[in-house]
Order: C-alpha cells, then sequence, then structure tokens
C-alpha cells in the first residue's frame, strides 16, 4: 500500500508524522541521544535491516533531523548527529515513554545534576492541568472533551 503524504496538510500533527511517522525513525532518533552516531552503532542497537536504516536516516537528514558531520575520531568515516530540529524531538520521546509506562532503559534526566525530569501540561499562565482537563480545539471543527 502506498503511504500518504502530508507534507503539505495544514495540521502540523500531520506534517510531523510525514517526517518521523514511522517507529524506524523515532527509534534512531532515541538511538542518537543516547549518544549513538554510527550506522553500525544503530543497527547493531535497533537490530534493523541495512536497507530500511539507510533509507530512514537519509530521510532524517533530508528532513534537518539529523545531519552528517565528519568522525570526532578525525577517521574518514561521517557520523549522524542530531539538529536542534532532531533535539525538538526529546518531549515527543518522553511523551511516548512517560505513555507506554516506566522503562528501566530510558529516562530523561538533567544534564548537569542527573536528576529526572518529566513532561507536564500547564495553561499559559502557569496553571498546572491533567489529560483530562484539556482538549484538542480543530479549526472549522466541532471539538470535544474526553
Amino acid at each position: 500500500m502506498k503511504r500518504t503524504c502530508f507534507a503539505d496538510d495544514p495540521c502540523p500533527i500531520a506534517r510531523s508524522l510525514d517526517t518521523i511517522g514511522d517507529w524506524w525513525s523515532l527509534l534512531i532518533v532515541r538511538e542518537a541521544f543516547a549518544g549513538k552516531t554510527r550506522f553500525g552503532e544503530f543497527q547493531e542497537s535497533l537490530g534493523v535491516a541495512r536497507n530500511i536504516l539507510t533509507d530512514r536516516l537519509k530521510k532524517l537528514v533530508l528532513e534537518g533531523v539529523l545531519e552528517l558531520v565528519p568522525a570526532a575520531d578525525g577517521s574518514a568515516y561521517r557520523e549522524y548527529r542530531l539538529t536542534e530540529k532532531g533535539r525538538g524531538l526529546i518531549l515527543v520521546l518522553t511523551a511516548l515513554s512517560r505513555w507506554g509506562g516506566d522503562c528501566a532503559e530510558w529516562k530523561l534526566v538533567d544534564g548537569r545534576t542527573e536528576q529526572p525530569v518529566g513532561l507536564e501540561l500547564r495553561t499559559k499562565d502557569g496553571r498546572k492541568v491533567g489529560v483530562k482537563d484539556v482538549k484538542l480545539v480543530l479549526a472549522g471543527r466541532a471539538s470535544r472533551s474526553h
């Protein structure tokens, strides 16, 4: 089945899914956050087929999530590094992790103190709200609370 392209969709969620909407792409980004930078490291840690990994890495570079840079050790290899756009996905990964449940292998910590950090929803004026307190409003459509 041919995949639908959402690159020109007015909804930012749809456009985002067009970039990172398959599980391999998000898992590659997760591994990049964990310090993986080379093709072989991604392949070993994920167990993904070479052709799939090649395709996803190319797309992530094309979309500006990763960039190819000279290897830090001065060798002829090139490494994949997260861009600013790619680092912005930490919120997505953290939300998915929180939604999916506890994981002993993955946690988000403050880079200076190593203290765990998390996500919370707040109104524009700073009031903390829960998931039962919010709703999604789509322009031109009726919204419902769940």
